[in-house]
């Protein structure tokens, strides 16, 4: 199977190196790598020049956008810049982040996942970070979850949820419609991805009531928002996130913002995440 990867890339000078390495490493190649140089003021972009001299698959898209950092919407619209270059010839479509480190084996292993299952529609494996000398889970999310770091889209499964959305919570959005049209989403907990710089390093303060307003654009209502916003701020340690996300939330909803799902979706994302939380309880 031929895959494609598209990775936004803002000042990762430090990193992008390292992804691209072990990338150009992998057991089954990539067909393609579009490395978006999302208007950096560093040396991302001569320093993937560089790798592209030497490994012809791989390109670099220049976009020029603001340099504020707002979860969702910068790198979904970088993303969608690097999409544009490629033509339709794959078969999986990868979405990377550029400060990660893959086992050789990650893409092989992928694709077995693609090709033993025809109902499969998204798989990825974990992400891990660097504490104290060891590489430990990056435990913000379930198990059962594909990290917005590394997600693999089967083609027709990605035409069919209509692409990403670029908006915060596109990385949930996806996994949900997967299962509205009855894909699987699968997770890999033996490939282990070192992640160089932890989630939401770069997010400014006014993201912090974005989280709340994607529960919001995703269908979710108050009190499935409430239970998710409490889990949420308790995992990554930080209680009093929990009134940001609910004012978010509030505020969104006074506003009439657009929501990233029908009604029928939303529906059935309610249904869902009510299921999946009894069961946890039971």
């Amino acid at each position: 199977m031929r895959y494609y990867i598209v990775i936004p890339s803002y000042n990762e000078e430090a990193f992008v190196a390292l992804t691209l390495q072990s990338l150009i490493s992998q057991t089954v190649l990539p067909s393609k790598i579009v490395v978006v140089n999302d208007n950096s003021t560093d040396k991302t972009a001569e320093i993937v020049l560089e790798f592209a001299k030497e490994n012809p698959y791989i390109s670099l898209v220049n976009k020029t956008s603001e340099a504020i950092h707002l979860p969702g919407s910068k790198v979904i619209q970088a993303f969608q810049k690097g999409l544009e270059t490629l033509d339709n010839d794959y078969d999986i479509i990868v979405k990377l982040d550029a400060d990660l480190i893959f086992p050789p084996n990650y893409f092989e292993t992928i694709i077995n996942h693609f090709q033993t299952d025809s109902k499969i529609g998204m798989a990825g494996g974990f992400c891990y970070i660097e504490k104290n000398g060891y590489w430990v889970l990056e435990n913000l999310t379930d198990k059962d979850h594909i990290r917005g770091a590394l997600k693999a889209y089967r083609k027709e499964t990605f035409k069919q949820i209509g692409g990403l959305k670029p908006a915060m919570g596109w990385d949930t959005v996806d996994e949900l419609l997967c299962k509205f049209y009855n894909w699987k989403v699968v997770t890999d907990k033996s490939l282990h991805v070192k992640h160089l710089k932890p989630t939401g390093a770069n997010y400014n303060k006014t993201a912090r009531y974005k989280q709340g307003e994607a529960f919001y654009s995703l269908g979710y209502g108050f009190w499935i928002t409430a239970i998710a916003s409490a889990k949420l701020a308790m995992m990554k340690k930080k209680p009093l996130l929990f009134i940001d996300y609910i004012q978010g939330f509030w505020k969104a909803k006074s506003a009439k913002k657009p929501m990233l799902v029908n009604p029928e979706q939303a529906k059935f994302i309610r249904k869902y995440r009510l299921q999946k939380m009894k069961e946890k309880l039971f």
